[in-house]
């Protein structure tokens, strides 16, 4: 059964929980507005976030760098693949002028993964956040990165350049990796989260997890308990939104309740911040972050 068959098949009336109200803001428009003078990608547009109305009129986003092709094929992501553009030498400085632009006390850079590159991108996130920290010392600097394939050299390159917060996403239970994240590894991204505190012990890390794709509450916590023994200081857990009929199915709209029987669990694991909503994406409200440095 191909997935569109399967999206068919599992389809469900979104539940009120689920549902965002659509507005159009004049912060909107001036946030899109810096975005297209810069030639800036967000992950917001590129993964068809929920919350986009809600974070552009707040005058946020998150910087998509190393351009919007994807070289993975993870099947829950919106984010095009295809063979990526040279990297563009100008980013870094159009990113961070666009930041200070927005008025931003939080910037959240993230990427596509690019395994054509021979560091993944690594020089990239450091020239953005040393071109971010030229122009304002202050501004506090999430990276969200993919796993440069494992590499150490890569990761401590991003590390070196002294993030506020070093994200990396776990996404999912690793029995739903061969079909959910098929090029992704989950000890490998477990690995990651330790290697970060290895390298820099007094670093913030943070991952993320998606439920509603399959997988049971026990499956969830264990995930949950994994992190905390890598390392990881802060976590988030949302509901998956299938981005069409050609992406992995919903199956499962997880209640309110479930969400904060996560947050409980959460904190009890120690872990600094447990954001466990419906709603709740990787960057969502990011900028809150600083009451945990």
């Amino acid at each position: 059964m191909t997935l569109k068959q399967r999206n068919a098949q599992a389809r469900q009336p979104k539940p009120d929980w689920l549902k965002v109200k659509f507005r159009i803001t004049p912060e909107m428009a001036e946030v899109r507005r810096i975005l297209k003078e810069h030639g800036l990608h967000t992950v917001c547009e590129e993964a068809a976030c929920p919350n986009l109305m809600e974070c552009f009129s707040r005058r946020t986003a998150t910087f998509m760098i190393l351009g919007s092709q994807c070289t993975r094929d993870c099947t829950f992501c919106d984010v095009q693949r295809g063979t990526p553009l040279p990297v563009d030498p100008d980013e870094p400085e159009h990113t961070a002028a666009a930041a200070v632009e927005m008025g931003l006390k939080h910037v959240v850079i993230t990427s596509v993964t690019r395994d054509d590159l021979a560091d993944g991108g690594a020089d990239q996130f450091v020239r953005v956040i040393e071109a971010i920290r030229k122009r304002d010392a202050k501004l506090i600097v999430e990276v969200l990165i993919p796993d440069f394939r494992g590499s150490r050299e890569a990761l401590a390159t991003v590390v070196a350049a002294k993030p506020s917060i070093l994200n990396h996403n776990i996404e999912t239970i690793p029995r739903l990796y061969p079909e959910v994240r098929p090029s992704a590894d989950y000890q490998r991204s477990l690995d990651l989260l330790q290697t970060v505190k290895q390298l820099d012990g007094s670093m913030i890390t943070k991952s993320g997890i998606m439920v509603g794709l399959g997988e049971t509450t026990a499956e969830v916590t264990e995930v949950m308990q994994d992190l905390r023994r890598h390392g990881c200081d802060l976590l988030t857990i949302g509901q998956y939104l299938a981005p069409s009929n050609e992406h992995h199915p919903i199956v499962e709209y997880v209640t309110p309740e479930t969400f904060d029987q996560y947050k409980e669990f959460g904190d009890a694991l120690g872990f600094r911040h447990t954001a466990a909503a419906p709603l709740v994406r990787s960057s969502y409200h990011a900028d809150q972050a600083t009451q945990w440095l």
